[in-house]
C-alpha cells in the first residue's frame, strides 16, 4: 500500500492549494517543495485579487465570472491578508473610449455577485483625493472594487493548513526521480539527504519548471506545450497618500497598475513576454523597467525614473500554448491534463492558474481524479486560512484588540501585525510587554519573537525567506540588518 494517496511536486500556489483541499478531505497528502514556499512565481505576483478586468476583451467570461466569485470567497477566507482596494481607471482617451470603459465596467460588476465589495461608480477627478497625483487633464475617471492579496503569506497559509490537516510539507526537497508502476515511487534529496516515499497518483503543480520535471524527473513528455511568460513589477517611493490604486492604459494597450505597497511604497506592474532563459533566476529587463515608467508618466504628475526603482523583481507562468501570437493574448486560465495509463498510477498536470482562482483549480483538480479516491465532498468554501477567522469589516477591531493586548504596538505596527497573522498574533507576540521582551530587532519593528515564530511555524529558514516572502522588510532592511538576522537565524535556540 503507497504511503500517500497523492504525492505534490510544487510548493507555490497551485500546489499548496490542491494540498489544502485533499487533506481537508481526508486524503494522505506529500508535498515536495526545491527551495521555499512561494519562492518562484507565487510571490512574484501584481499582489491582487481580482477579475481580471482586461479579459474581457478577449472574451474570456468563464475565466473573468470565476475570479469575481472568487473575490469575496477569498476575503471571507482570509480577510487579513485579502484587503478590498478600489482601483480607480482615467480614460485617456475621448468620449468613445469612456464608454466602451463604462459598459466593460458595468459587465464588471454584474459577471459575479457583490455582497461586500461596493460597485464602480464615477469619480470627479479635480475634486477628489485620488485625482490629486494625476496631470489636470483628466477630469474624471471610475473607481471598481477588487482587493489586494500578500501573494506570499498566502501560499504559505495554504501550505500551513494544509499541515495542520494532516499533509506532509517537505520544503528544500527536490524530487530527484519518480519512476511509474502501479504506484509512484519517488526519490527525493533534502539538503544531500535521500528520501523514498510512493503515492497512488502524482500532481506536477511545478509552474515554470513543470517541463523540466516531465522531462528529466518523471519521464514523461508533457501532454501539451507550455509557453513561459514573464511579467515585471517594479516598486518606488510612494508617490500618492491615499489608499486607492490605479489602473492604467500603456501606449500600446496594455493594462499596467500602481498600487500603494508596504506601506511607504508604489508597486507598478506588469508587463508580458515571452521567456526563454532559467527559470531560476528570471529578472527584470532594462526596457521593461523604462515601460513601465514610460506607462505609469502618461497619467502622474510626478514622474518616475529608472533610477528611482528600489526594488524590481519578475515572474515565469508556465501557461498552457493556445497558439496565441501575443504573450498578453495566451490564455491565465488553468488547465489539467490527466494521463491515465492501464496498471500505471495516474500523473495529472498543472497549467497556468493565478492566485485569485487558486482554490477553484484545487477544487477542478480533485474533482478530476475523483474517481481514483473515496473522499469528502468540498469544504473550502467557507472555511477560513489560519488567523482569518473574523468578518471581513472588522479588520479595524482586530487592530484595536492588539493594541489594548500589546499597548506598546502603534497603529501602523498593530495593523502590519494583525496583516499578516490575524487571530493568530497572540502567537508570535506572546506576553510581551514591550519591544524589548520581543528580542532583537531587524530593521523596522521585525523581533526576533517573530522570526522565531516564522521558523519553527511558518518555514523559514533563511533572511531571504523572512525579509522578502513572510514579510516585506527587504524594501527596509540595511546589509547590518541582513547580517544579524542571518547570524539570529543560524543560533540552535533560534531554531
Amino acid at each position: 500500500m503507497a504511503e500517500f494517496d497523492l504525492a505534490i511536486i510544487g510548493g507555490g500556489i497551485n500546489g499548496t492549494a490542491i494540498a489544502r483541499d485533499a487533506a481537508g478531505r481526508g486524503l494522505r497528502v506529500l508535498l515536495a517543495e526545491q527551495g521555499d514556499l512561494a519562492a518562484g512565481t507565487s510571490s512574484a505576483s501584481s499582489k491582487i485579487v481580482h477579475g481580471g478586468l482586461r479579459y474581457l476583451r478577449q472574451r474570456a467570461f468563464r475565466l473573468v465570472r470565476e475570479a469575481l466569485g472568487e473575490r469575496e470567497v477569498l476575503l471571507r477566507m482570509a480577510p487579513h491578508i485579502v484587503r478590498p482596494l478600489r482601483f480607480m481607471l482615467p480614460p485617456i482617451g475621448g468620449l468613445g473610449e469612456a464608454a466602451v470603459l463604462r459598459a466593460g465596467l458595468f459587465v464588471y460588476d454584474r459577471l459575479a455577485g457583490r455582497d461586500i465589495l461596493p460597485a464602480t461608480r464615477t469619480i470627479d477627478l479635480t475634486h477628489h483625493p485620488v485625482g490629486q497625483p494625476l496631470k489636470r487633464n483628466f477630469r474624471y475617471g471610475f473607481e471598481y472594487s477588487d482587493c489586494s492579496v500578500d501573494d506570499a503569506r498566502f501560499v504559505v497559509l495554504n501550505a500551513l493548513d494544509a499541515r495542520e490537516r494532516g499533509a506532509d510539507i517537505r520544503t528544500r526537497t527536490r524530487c530527484m526521480r519518480a519512476d511509474r508502476h502501479e504506484e509512484w515511487e519517488l526519490v527525493l534529496n533534502s539538503r544531500g539527504r535521500r528520501q523514498t516515499a510512493t503515492a497512488r497518483l502524482l500532481i506536477n503543480a511545478a509552474g515554470p519548471w513543470i517541463a523540466s520535471v516531465a522531462d528529466t524527473v518523471l519521464r514523461v513528455p508533457l501532454a501539451a506545450p507550455a509557453r513561459l511568460v514573464k511579467g515585471s513589477h517594479i516598486v518606488v517611493r510612494r508617490n500618492f497618500d491615499h489608499d486607492r490604486a490605479y489602473t492604467f492604459e500603456a501606449a500600446d494597450g496594455r493594462v499596467v497598475f500602481a498600487l500603494p505597497f508596504a506601506q511607504d511604497f508604489t508597486l507598478i506592474g506588469t508587463t508580458d513576454e515571452d521567456f526563454i532563459g532559467d527559470v531560476n533566476s528570471p529578472a527584470p529587463k532594462g526596457e521593461e523597467i523604462v515601460y513601465l515608467c514610460n506607462a505609469v508618466n502618461r497619467y502622474f504628475r510626478q514622474t518616475v525614473s529608472p533610477d528611482e526603482v528600489i526594488w524590481a523583481f519578475a515572474g515565469v507562468r508556465s501557461l498552457h500554448d493556445d497558439g496565441s501570437k501575443k504573450p498578453e493574448d495566451v490564455t491565465r486560465d488553468y488547465t489539467l491534463a490527466l494521463d491515465e495509463r492501464f496498471r500505471e498510477a495516474p500523473l495529472l498536470t498543472v497549467y497556468g492558474g493565478k492566485i485569485t482562482t487558486a482554490r477553484r483549480l484545487a477544487g477542478a483538480a480533485l474533482a478530476r481524479v475523483a474517481h481514483f479516491f473515496q473522499f469528502r465532498p468540498p469544504w473550502t468554501e467557507t472555511s477560513h486560512l489560519p488567523g482569518g477567522d473574523f468578518a471581513p469589516d472588522e479588520f479595524g477591531v482586530q487592530v484595536t484588540r492588539a493594541r489594548n493586548r500589546w499597548e506598546f504596538l502603534d497603529d501602523a505596527q498593530a495593523r502590519r501585525l494583525v496583516g499578516a497573522y490575524g487571530t493568530r498574533l497572540e502567537r508570535v507576540l506572546g506576553e510581551a510587554r514591550s519591544f524589548d521582551d520581543l528580542g532583537p530587532r531587524f530593521g523596522g519593528d521585525l523581533s526576533g519573537a517573530e522570526v522565531r515564530y516564522l521558523m519553527q511555524q511558518e518555514w523559514a529558514q533563511t533572511a531571504e525567506d523572512v525579509l522578502w516572502r513572510r514579510s516585506k522588510f527587504g524594501l527596509l532592511a540595511s546589509p547590518n540588518d541582513v547580517a544579524a538576522l542571518s547570524q539570529f537565524m543560524a543560533a540552535p535556540a533560534a531554531g
